[in-house]
């Protein structure tokens, strides 16, 4: 998964990094609100960890913000100092999922951090997924299409998995990167459009079956249903 942060104290910012990526996520981490803004704007992420007090910004504030400006598929958890009930109620209230309070211990952060993994994205944890013609078998790493294998590049697996659990939701080029080669890894851009394309004719992915990979520019990519075509109006007499 990849994973932000926004905290003004490099010591706990490197206690994330430390603590994610022993559990092999991405971590971006950043030391204002301003900052994070700016990536919100053209990255992704699957989780985001909030200070309540931060140079530039008040945390409940921020939350309510990025809720507004970029829904509320993203879990947010804050760790904070603060620890009375009326600033848990406030912090929940602003958007939140879960609160936590510092020094954070390691085993209850973990814990914390996969329950809000697990509800928010259920389909990462189940071994068979289907999707209407597409079945994906994650301990063999396969996908059947109307019941028929597809031979796929690991890559291509990989970002068709990515794609199809998170459908509907725009995943940047980084993120995908990030997901698939890994987060130090250097890939051009070419690369990942290349595997995208292929995808496409691989899975019939067209607006005739139903499901389209939908490009934005600048930012990455997005798999979405196509709505139904609205029933043609019977002829008059």
């Amino acid at each position: 998964m990849r994973i932000a942060a926004v905290d003004d104290d490099p010591l706990q910012l490197e206690f994330y990094a430390k603590a994610l990526g022993a559990q092999n996520h991405g971590f971006h981490g950043f030391a204002d609100a301003e900052a994070l803004r700016r990536h919100l704007r053209r990255e992704t992420f699957d989780l985001l960890i909030v200070d309540w007090q931060l140079p530039d910004a008040d945390g409940p504030d921020l939350v309510r913000e990025i809720r507004t400006q970029y829904g509320a598929d993203m879990p947010i958890l804050f760790v904070t100092l603060r620890d009375s009930e009326a600033d848990l109620v406030r912090g929940l209230a602003s958007g939140g999922d879960d609160y936590m309070t510092k020094p954070v211990r390691l085993a209850e952060f973990n814990a914390r951090l996969n329950a809000l993994l697990r509800r928010a994205w259920p389909h990462s944890q189940e071994s068979t997924l289907e999707f209407g013609r597409y079945r994906f078998h994650a301990d063999r790493r396969r996908l059947e299409m109307d019941g028929q294998p597809l031979a796929l590049s690991e890559r291509e697996y990989d970002i068709a998995l990515l794609l199809f659990t998170n459908m509907g939701r725009l995943l940047s080029r980084d993120h995908l990167r990030e997901a698939v080669w890994g987060y130090s890894a250097g890939v051009i851009s070419r690369s990942l459009d290349t595997h995208i394309s292929r995808l496409r004719a691989l899975l019939d992915l067209q607006p005739a079956s139903g499901l389209v990979i939908t490009a934005v520019y600048g930012i990455g990519y997005r798999l979405e249903r196509v709505p139904d075509p609205e029933p043609a109006c019977a002829a008059q007499p």
